[in-house]
Protein backbone atom coordinates (compact mmCIF):
# COMPACT_ATOMS: atom_id res chain seq x y z
CA UNK A 1 0.00 0.00 0.00
CA UNK A 2 1.16 3.47 -0.86
CA UNK A 3 0.76 6.10 2.02
CA UNK A 4 0.78 9.79 2.13
CA UNK A 5 -0.15 10.04 -1.86
CA UNK A 6 -3.25 9.41 -3.87
CA UNK A 7 -6.67 7.92 -2.52
CA UNK A 8 -8.01 5.41 -0.89
CA UNK A 9 -11.37 2.99 -1.71
CA UNK A 10 -11.94 1.83 1.84
CA UNK A 11 -14.93 -0.84 1.68
CA UNK A 12 -16.80 -1.19 4.97
CA UNK A 13 -19.27 -3.59 6.89
CA UNK A 14 -19.93 -6.68 4.19
CA UNK A 15 -21.34 -5.49 0.90
CA UNK A 16 -19.20 -2.38 1.03
CA UNK A 17 -16.12 -4.89 1.21
CA UNK A 18 -17.36 -6.90 -1.38
CA UNK A 19 -18.03 -3.65 -3.54
CA UNK A 20 -14.48 -2.83 -3.19
CA UNK A 21 -13.07 -6.48 -3.80
CA UNK A 22 -15.47 -6.04 -7.30
CA UNK A 23 -14.03 -2.41 -7.90
CA UNK A 24 -10.28 -3.95 -7.38
CA UNK A 25 -10.65 -7.04 -9.26
CA UNK A 26 -12.70 -5.76 -12.42
CA UNK A 27 -11.02 -2.64 -13.39
CA UNK A 28 -7.50 -1.17 -13.84
CA UNK A 29 -7.03 2.20 -12.50
CA UNK A 30 -4.79 5.36 -13.93
CA UNK A 31 -4.79 8.63 -13.50
CA UNK A 32 -4.04 8.97 -10.15
CA UNK A 33 -2.83 6.77 -7.07
CA UNK A 34 -5.35 4.47 -5.67
CA UNK A 35 -5.64 1.93 -3.00
CA UNK A 36 -8.15 -0.26 -1.57
CA UNK A 37 -8.53 -1.33 1.88
CA UNK A 38 -10.87 -3.97 3.70
CA UNK A 39 -11.62 -1.71 6.86
CA UNK A 40 -13.62 -4.69 8.46
CA UNK A 41 -13.83 -4.36 11.77
CA UNK A 42 -10.77 -1.92 12.59
CA UNK A 43 -12.35 0.79 13.12
CA UNK A 44 -10.00 2.93 15.13
CA UNK A 45 -6.79 0.61 14.19
CA UNK A 46 -7.66 2.63 10.27
CA UNK A 47 -6.65 5.89 11.71
CA UNK A 48 -2.62 5.52 10.79
CA UNK A 49 -3.89 4.69 7.48
CA UNK A 50 -6.77 6.99 7.32
CA UNK A 51 -4.77 10.12 7.95
CA UNK A 52 -2.08 9.57 4.89
CA UNK A 53 -4.52 9.62 2.03
CA UNK A 54 -5.43 13.10 0.19
CA UNK A 55 -9.27 11.66 -0.39
CA UNK A 56 -11.13 8.66 1.00
CA UNK A 57 -14.45 6.92 -0.57
CA UNK A 58 -16.05 4.75 1.67
CA UNK A 59 -18.30 2.09 0.51
CA UNK A 60 -20.53 0.99 3.81
CA UNK A 61 -23.77 0.45 4.90
CA UNK A 62 -25.95 3.11 6.49
CA UNK A 63 -29.36 3.01 8.55
CA UNK A 64 -31.67 5.74 6.98
CA UNK A 65 -35.13 5.59 8.45
CA UNK A 66 -37.93 4.82 6.40
CA UNK A 67 -35.39 3.63 3.16
CA UNK A 68 -35.90 0.35 1.60
CA UNK A 69 -33.21 -2.55 1.21
CA UNK A 70 -30.50 -1.38 -1.70
CA UNK A 71 -31.22 1.82 -1.75
CA UNK A 72 -27.81 4.13 -2.25
CA UNK A 73 -27.05 7.21 -0.31
CA UNK A 74 -23.96 9.34 -1.04
CA UNK A 75 -22.42 12.31 0.55
CA UNK A 76 -19.47 14.03 2.13
CA UNK A 77 -18.28 13.22 5.66
CA UNK A 78 -18.63 17.28 6.69
CA UNK A 79 -22.26 17.31 5.68
CA UNK A 80 -23.93 13.45 6.90
CA UNK A 81 -27.64 14.10 6.62
CA UNK A 82 -29.65 13.70 9.69
CA UNK A 83 -31.42 10.97 8.37
CA UNK A 84 -28.12 9.00 8.34
CA UNK A 85 -28.05 6.79 11.25
CA UNK A 86 -25.23 4.74 10.54
CA UNK A 87 -27.08 3.14 13.39
CA UNK A 88 -27.42 -0.67 11.80
CA UNK A 89 -24.48 -2.55 13.91
CA UNK A 90 -22.27 -1.74 16.63
CA UNK A 91 -19.47 -1.65 14.09
CA UNK A 92 -21.40 0.80 11.94
CA UNK A 93 -21.22 3.05 15.09
CA UNK A 94 -17.37 2.30 15.59
CA UNK A 95 -16.97 3.32 12.19
CA UNK A 96 -18.66 6.85 11.97
CA UNK A 97 -16.87 6.91 15.58
CA UNK A 98 -13.52 6.42 13.91
CA UNK A 99 -14.53 8.86 11.46
CA UNK A 100 -15.60 11.39 13.86
CA UNK A 101 -12.74 10.89 16.55
CA UNK A 102 -10.02 12.04 13.25
CA UNK A 103 -12.42 14.64 12.19
CA UNK A 104 -11.43 16.11 15.75
CA UNK A 105 -8.18 15.93 15.65
CA UNK A 106 -8.05 17.77 12.43
CA UNK A 107 -6.33 14.83 10.01
CA UNK A 108 -9.53 13.86 8.49
CA UNK A 109 -9.15 13.87 4.63
CA UNK A 110 -11.95 14.96 2.74
CA UNK A 111 -14.55 11.97 2.84
CA UNK A 112 -17.56 10.83 1.15
CA UNK A 113 -19.44 7.83 1.70
CA UNK A 114 -21.20 5.93 -0.48
CA UNK A 115 -24.33 4.30 1.77
CA UNK A 116 -26.38 1.22 1.09
CA UNK A 117 -29.14 0.13 3.35
CA UNK A 118 -28.50 -3.40 4.00
CA UNK A 119 -30.47 -6.18 4.61
CA UNK A 120 -30.72 -7.64 8.35
CA UNK A 121 -30.12 -10.85 8.16
CA UNK A 122 -31.56 -13.27 10.61
CA UNK A 123 -30.51 -15.71 12.53
CA UNK A 124 -29.55 -17.84 8.93
CA UNK A 125 -26.19 -16.33 8.16
CA UNK A 126 -25.89 -16.22 4.79
CA UNK A 127 -23.63 -15.16 1.54
CA UNK A 128 -26.36 -14.64 -0.59
CA UNK A 129 -27.55 -10.93 -1.88
CA UNK A 130 -31.16 -10.16 -2.30
CA UNK A 131 -31.63 -8.93 -5.65
CA UNK A 132 -32.33 -5.08 -4.04
CA UNK A 133 -29.30 -5.33 -2.66
CA UNK A 134 -27.34 -6.68 -5.70
CA UNK A 135 -29.38 -3.68 -7.76
CA UNK A 136 -28.78 -1.03 -5.22
CA UNK A 137 -24.70 -2.27 -5.57
CA UNK A 138 -24.73 -1.74 -9.17
CA UNK A 139 -25.68 1.98 -8.46
CA UNK A 140 -23.10 2.70 -5.82
CA UNK A 141 -20.84 0.89 -8.06
CA UNK A 142 -21.73 3.24 -10.89
CA UNK A 143 -21.22 6.42 -8.03
CA UNK A 144 -18.02 5.51 -6.90
CA UNK A 145 -16.77 5.39 -10.44
CA UNK A 146 -18.01 8.53 -11.04
CA UNK A 147 -16.86 9.82 -8.04
CA UNK A 148 -13.24 8.19 -8.99
CA UNK A 149 -13.83 9.96 -12.67
CA UNK A 150 -14.53 13.34 -10.71
CA UNK A 151 -10.85 12.82 -8.89
CA UNK A 152 -9.06 12.42 -12.40
CA UNK A 153 -8.58 8.35 -12.30
CA UNK A 154 -9.52 6.48 -14.69
CA UNK A 155 -11.14 3.02 -15.06
CA UNK A 156 -10.72 0.38 -17.33
CA UNK A 157 -12.87 -2.73 -17.26
CA UNK A 158 -10.70 -5.84 -17.04
CA UNK A 159 -11.78 -9.17 -19.32
CA UNK A 160 -13.50 -11.84 -17.41
CA UNK A 161 -15.03 -9.88 -14.58
CA UNK A 162 -16.87 -11.45 -11.99
CA UNK A 163 -20.10 -10.30 -10.51
CA UNK A 164 -20.72 -9.37 -7.03
CA UNK A 165 -22.11 -12.40 -5.95
CA UNK A 166 -19.52 -14.16 -6.81
CA UNK A 167 -17.39 -11.84 -5.50
CA UNK A 168 -19.21 -12.29 -1.62
CA UNK A 169 -18.87 -16.23 -2.45
CA UNK A 170 -15.40 -15.96 -2.33
CA UNK A 171 -13.90 -13.05 -0.35
CA UNK A 172 -13.63 -14.61 2.22
CA UNK A 173 -11.25 -17.61 1.15
CA UNK A 174 -8.63 -15.47 -1.20
CA UNK A 175 -7.06 -12.13 -1.61
CA UNK A 176 -8.75 -11.00 -4.88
Amino acid sequence: MVLGIGNILLGDEGVGVHLCNQLQHNYTFSGQDLDFMDGGTMAQALIPWIVEYDQILLLDCVSVAGAGVGEVFCFDFENIPSNITWAGSAHEVEMLQTLKLTALMGDLPPTTIIGLIPKIVPDNTTFNLSPAMLEGAQTAKAKALEILQAWGVTATPKPAPLDLQGIANNSYRIAL
